[in-house]
C-alpha cells in the first residue's frame, strides 16, 4: 500500500499546480456595478507598521449630502513586514444614513493593481456600506486581517 500511495501523492503534488493554472475561472464580480451612482466620496491618508503582525491607522473625509465629515481608521494587519504610507480616494455605496458609515470594514473583493501602482479595493461594513477605494502605497503593501479595519466618525 505504501509503495502505491507515495508515488500518487508525489504526482499530485508535482503536477497538480500545473493543471490548476489551466483553469479559466473568471474573477468574482465586484460587489457594486460600475454604473451604480455613489452615495458619497472619501479621501483618506494613513500608514502601517508591521513585522508579521502590525497596525494600520489613518484619517479621512467623507463627502455626503453636500457636507464633509471627518473620520478615523485603525486596524490590525497580518503577513506584513515593513512600513507603508497610503493615500486613497474613492466612492461610497449603500449609505442611507450617516451613522451607517462607521463600523468594521472587511475586504469585499480582492484588490486589483492598476497602472502606476494604484490599487482598487472594495471594503464592506456590517451595515452593508461599501467603499471602493483607489489607493497608492509608498513602501511595502499591507494585508488586512479577517477583522478588517474600524472606521469611526469624528463628530
Amino acid at each position: 500500500m505504501r509503495s502505491v500511495l507515495f508515488p500518487m501523492l508525489a504526482t499530485a503534488f508535482l503536477f497538480g499546480p500545473a493543471y490548476a493554472g489551466n483553469e479559466t475561472t473568471p474573477p468574482p464580480a465586484p460587489p457594486v456595478s460600475e454604473n451604480t451612482p455613489p452615495d458619497g466620496t472619501v479621501t483618506l491618508k494613513g500608514g502601517s507598521v508591521a513585522a508579521g503582525i502590525g497596525y494600520t491607522w489613518g484619517h479621512g473625509d467623507l463627502e455626503y449630502h453636500d457636507s464633509s465629515h471627518r473620520f478615523t481608521i485603525k486596524g490590525v494587519s497580518v503577513v506584513a513586514v515593513g512600513a507603508t504610507e497610503f493615500t486613497a480616494k474613492g466612492h461610497v455605496y449603500n449609505l442611507k444614513n450617516l451613522s451607517d458609515f462607521a463600523g468594521n470594514y472587511v475586504a469585499a473583493a480582492a484588490g486589483v493593481t492598476l497602472a502606476g501602482g494604484v490599487t482598487a479595493t472594495y471594503l464592506k461594513n456590517e451595515h452593508g456600506v461599501i467603499m471602493k477605494l483607489f489607493a497608492t502605497d509608498i513602501g511595502l503593501k499591507f494585508d488586512l486581517s479577517a477583522d478588517g479595519v474600524h472606521v469611526a466618525l469624528k463628530n
